[in-house]
C-alpha cells in the first residue's frame, strides 16, 4: 500500500466513496461518535495492504458528518470503518471501535462467503452480561469490504421506461433461481447476466415489468440451520436481510472482478429496457441483517445506533415491527434522507423504474414506533420529483399489527392487495358466500380505493407471489409442508385458502388433474379480466411446484428454483397463460382508469358494467351460489382507456356441476363468439384473434363445472 497518499480535507457531501479524479472523497455520518478512523485496502485480496487514517475532529468534520479526501485512490480500491463512541447499552449507544464497519453508502461489497458474522459482535458473548459486555477482538480480517466503484457506465442512451401501471403485468421472480436450475439452458446461470439470457423468454410470455426479490447485498449464509432430512445449510435465499442498500449482490454476479456486480446490474437493466422490459426491486428498508440486541455490528449500529433504529424504552433493547430483530427509524431525518438518497442512486444511477417496499407500513411509523397519519416518509417519496414516474408500491402491513391495505397514507401509492388474492381464492375453492366478493374484486376493488381518491390500478391483484404456495401447489395441497426448512413444520402461515382437491400432492387421478388445469387457468383468466394492475408469481406459467413448501425462504436449491423442463411438460398451461396475457393487453377496456360506475355511458344504452345469475336475472348476492355473469361495455374505453374495445360477456361457474347460463342479447349489428372457455382442451382453451368461434346458441352457454368462459362481442358477417 502506498504510503505517501496525501489526505485532504475533503467535502461532506455527497455521502459515501466519491471518485474524484484526483482520488476518493470520503464521508460518512455519525452524530455521536468521538473517533472515525478509515481503513484503505489495496485491492478485494483478504490480505492485501491497508493504511489506516485517522480523521481529525476539528479539521475533517462538519456538522456531523466526517468526511477526507485521498489522492490517489481509484476504483477497485477497498476500504472500511471503525468508529469511537460511548458504549453505553442502556442508553442505545453502541460504538466499538475494534469492530469495522460497512459504509451504508457502499455501492459494492467483496465477497460475503467468508464472511464470519461471530466475528462482528459487539459484545462477548462468553461474558454473563451478553450484550452489555464489550468485545475487543478486531474482526478486520473477517468483513466484507467496501469497494470503491467508477459510476461511469455506456448506457447507449437507455432511460427507465415507467409504463403507466394500468398498461403493466408483473412478473415476480429471484435472480438466482430464475436460471440456476441445471435445465435453464443458459451459460451464466443464477446471475445478472443470465436474466438477460432469458429475455427471448420474457418477450415471448408478453409480461411488461420484472419485479425482483431483493437483490441488495444480504450475507445468504446467515442462518446457523440444518436441513434435517439432507443434512445441508439452510441459506437466507430470498434475501430479506439486506447488509448494503446501494450494493447490488455479487454473488449474483457472472463477474467476479472488483465493482463487476454493479456493472453486470447495469448491463442486465440497459438490455431489459432495450428490450421493453421494466426493472421493479423489492427494497427492505423496514430492517437491516444487523438483527437485535444479540446481533452483529457491521454498519448502523456502529455507527450510530439510536439514529438508525426505533428502539425501546429500555434502550437496551430493539422495537421489533418488522419480525426480524430491529426496525429501522424511518421517519427520523438523517435515515428518511438516507432512503431518499438510496432511492435516487438505483433509479438516477442505475435506471430501474420501481419497487416494491416490503412490509411498507414500517415506513409510517415515527421515532416511538406509532402508526403517524401523514408519514413524512412515505409523503416524501410520493412527492419527490427524480421519483415522480417511478413505480412505488407498499406491501401495506407489517409484523407488528400494521394493515393499511387501502388505507396507505402518502397519495399515489399502489399496494399489494390481499384481500383481492384471498377472495378469488376462496371463490374458486368453493368457499361458500365468496360470489359477491369476487365481484368486487374484479371491479378494482372500489371498496379499497375509491374512497381516498386512488384509482383501480393502484391495486396490485396477485394470486400468488414469494411467500406462500406458487399456483400449481395452491390446487395441490391442502396443508403447507414446511419439513425441509428444519423448523418442524412451523414456519409459513396456515392459512393458504388452498385445496389438493382430492389427493395431497403429486397424483395419476386424471380427473384430479384435470381440475387442477381447469383451476390454473380461471385463477389466471380471473386476473387478467380484473381491473387493477396484475402481477405473476415467476414460474406459475409453467406449473412450477415447491413441493408443497409455502416458505421457501432458506431454500437455495431445486425446491425453488425453475424446472424449465415444465415448459414442455406443460406447454398448454404456458400457451394459454401467454395468449390470455396478450388478450388483456389487445382490450384495453381491462386497463380503464375510472372504476366502473354500473350507468349508462355517453355514446350507448347499456351500463359500463352488468350484473347477472345463470339465469340472465339480476343477481340476489346473498344467494346466487357459485355462477355468476357480467356484461361489459367495451365502447366506454374510447374514453376511459384510451382505445375503443369490444363487449364482454363472461361467466363463472365454481361449482361442481355443469350449468346452463342465459346469455344476454348483444348491441344491434353484433353477435357472442366464443374466446376463452377454460374447460377445453389447449388450443381450443383459448383462440386466437380471428379463429373466435360462433355460439351454437346465441342466447345460451354450457359452463362446466369449475371453468369460467368469455365471450367477446363482433359485427354480424355482411
Amino acid at each position: 500500500m502506498a504510503a505517501d497518499y496525501v489526505v485532504e480535507t475533503g467535502k461532506a457531501l455527497p455521502l459515501g466513496a466519491t471518485l474524484t479524479g484526483r482520488g476518493v472523497n470520503f464521508s460518512l455520518f455519525s452524530r455521536h461518535a468521538e473517533e472515525v478512523t478509515i481503513v484503505l485496502f489495496e485491492n478485494a485480496e483478504k490480505n492485501s495492504p491497508y493504511k489506516i487514517i485517522k480523521l481529525d475532529s476539528e479539521k475533517n468534520k462538519s456538522g456531523d458528518i466526517w468526511h477526507c479526501h485521498v489522492n490517489g485512490i481509484t476504483e477497485g480500491n477497498c476500504y472500511l470503518y471503525k468508529v469511537n463512541g460511548p458504549y453505553i447499552p442502556e442508553e442505545g449507544l453502541r460504538f466499538n471501535p475494534h469492530k469495522s464497519l460497512i459504509d451504508p453508502y457502499a455501492k459494492a461489497l467483496t465477497s460475503l462467503s467468508e464472511w464470519n458474522i461471530g466475528a462482528s459482535l459487539g459484545y462477548d458473548p462468553s461474558d454473563p452480561a451478553i450484550d452489555l459486555s464489550f468485545s475487543q477482538k478486531d474482526n478486520l480480517d473477517n468483513q466484507p469490504r467496501c469497494i470503491v466503484v467508477n459510476d461511469d457506465f455506456d448506457w447507449q442512451g437507455d432511460r427507465p421506461l415507467n409504463y403507466p401501471l394500468r398498461f403493466s403485468i408483473l412478473y415476480e421472480t429471484h435472480i438466482k433461481g430464475l436460471t440456476a436450475h441445471p435445465d435453464s439452458g443458459i451459460e451464466h446461470k443464477g446471475t445478472y447476466q443470465g436474466v438477460i439470457e432469458k429475455i427471448p423468454f420474457f418477450k415471448d410470455l408478453g409480461i411488461t415489468s420484472l419485479e425482483f426479490l431483493p437483490l441488495q447485498e444480504f450475507n445468504d449464509k446467515e442462518f446457523p440451520r440444518l436441513n434435517t432430512r439432507t443434512g445441508e445449510w439452510l441459506v437466507n435465499y430470498w434475501g430479506y436481510s439486506t447488509a448494503a442498500f446501494f450494493a447490488p449482490k455479487g454473488s449474483y454476479s457472472s463477474d467476479s472482478s472488483p465493482g463487476g456486480q454493479v456493472r453486470e446490474f447495469k448491463t442486465m437493466v440497459r438490455e431489459l429496457h432495450k428490450a421493453g422490459l421494466e426493472v421493479i426491486l423489492d427494497i427492505v428498508f423496514n430492517h437491516t441483517a444487523e438483527g437485535n440486541e444479540m446481533g452483529p455490528t457491521f454498519s448502523f449500529r456502529g455507527l450510530d445506533n439510536q439514529i438508525y433504529y426505533i428502539l425501546n424504552e429500555n434502550r437496551r433493547y430493539y422495537q421489533n415491527y418488522s419480525g426480524c430483530g430491529n426496525t429501522m427509524n424511518c421517519n427520523h431525518p438523517v435515515v428518511r434522507q438516507f432512503i431518499i438518497d438510496c432511492l435516487h442512486y438505483w433509479v438516477s444511477e442505475m435506471h430501474v423504474d420501481g419497487f416494491r417496499f416490503d412490509l411498507g407500513s414500517i415506513l409510517g411509523r415515527d421515532q416511538q414506533g406509532r402508526l403517524m397519519e401523514n408519514p413524512p416518509t412515505l409523503e416524501l417519496i410520493a412527492e419527490d420529483p427524480v421519483l415522480s414516474h417511478t413505480k412505488i408500491i407498499a406491501e401495506a402491513w407489517d409484523a407488528g399489527g400494521a394493515y393499511q391495505v387501502g388505507w396507505f397514507p402518502g397519495g399515489r401509492w399502489a399496494e399489494w392487495n390481499d384481500r383481492y388474492r384471498d377472495d378469488v381464492r376462496l371463490y374458486w375453492r368453493q368457499d361458500p358466500g365468496q360470489t359477491r366478493h369476487l365481484a368486487t374484486r374484479i371491479s378494482g376493488s372500489s371498496d379499497l380505493y375509491l374512497r381516498d381518491g386512488r384509482k383501480p390500478f393502484h391495486s396490485i391483484n396477485f394470486i400468488t407471489s414469494h411467500d406462500g404456495f406458487t399456483l400449481q401447489d395452491m390446487v395441490s395441497y391442502n396443508h403447507k409442508h414446511n419439513e425441509d426448512n428444519g423448523e418442524e413444520n412451523r414456519d409459513g402461515s396456515d392459512n393458504n385458502c388452498s385445496c389438493n382437491n382430492g389427493e395431497e400432492g403429486v397424483t395419476i387421478d386424471m380427473m384430479i388433474k384435470q381440475t387442477r388445469k381447469r383451476l390454473l387457468k380461471n385463477y389466471i383468466t380471473t386476473m387478467m379480466i380484473s381491473l387493477g394492475t396484475p402481477m405473476i408469481l415467476g414460474g406459475d406459467e409453467m406449473g412450477r411446484t415447491q413441493g408443497g413448501n409455502n416458505n421457501a425462504y432458506c431454500q437455495d436449491n431445486k425446491i425453488s428454483w425453475y424446472d424449465w423442463s415444465l415448459l414442455e411438460k406443460n406447454k398448454g398451461l404456458y400457451r394459454f397463460v401467454k395468449e390470455i396475457i396478450a388478450f388483456r393487453l389487445r382490450h384495453h377496456g381491462f386497463m380503464r382508469p375510472e372504476f366502473y360506475t354500473g350507468r349508462n355511458g355517453n355514446y350507448n344504452a347499456i351500463p359500463d358494467i352488468t350484473w347477472f345469475d345463470a339465469l340472465g336475472k339480476t343477481p340476489e348476492w346473498d344467494t346466487i351460489g357459485y355462477c355468476m355473469a357480467l356484461r361489459m361495455d367495451g365502447s366506454r374505453a374510447e374514453i376511459l382507456a384510451d382505445k375503443d374495445d369490444n363487449d364482454f360477456f363472461i361467466m363463472f361457474n365454481a361449482g361442481s356441476k355443469r350449468t346452463l347460463f342465459s346469455v344476454c342479447t348483444p348491441l344491434a349489428g353484433k353477435r357472442w363468439v366464443r374466446s376463452v372457455d377454460t374447460a377445453l382442451p389447449s388450443p381450443e382453451d383459448i383462440l386466437l384473434p380471428g379463429t373466435e368461434k360462433d355460439l351454437a346458441y346465441p342466447d345460451r352457454y354450457t359452463v362446466q363445472a369449475r371453468s369460467m368462459v368469455i365471450l367477446i362481442s363482433k359485427q354480424h358477417d355482411s
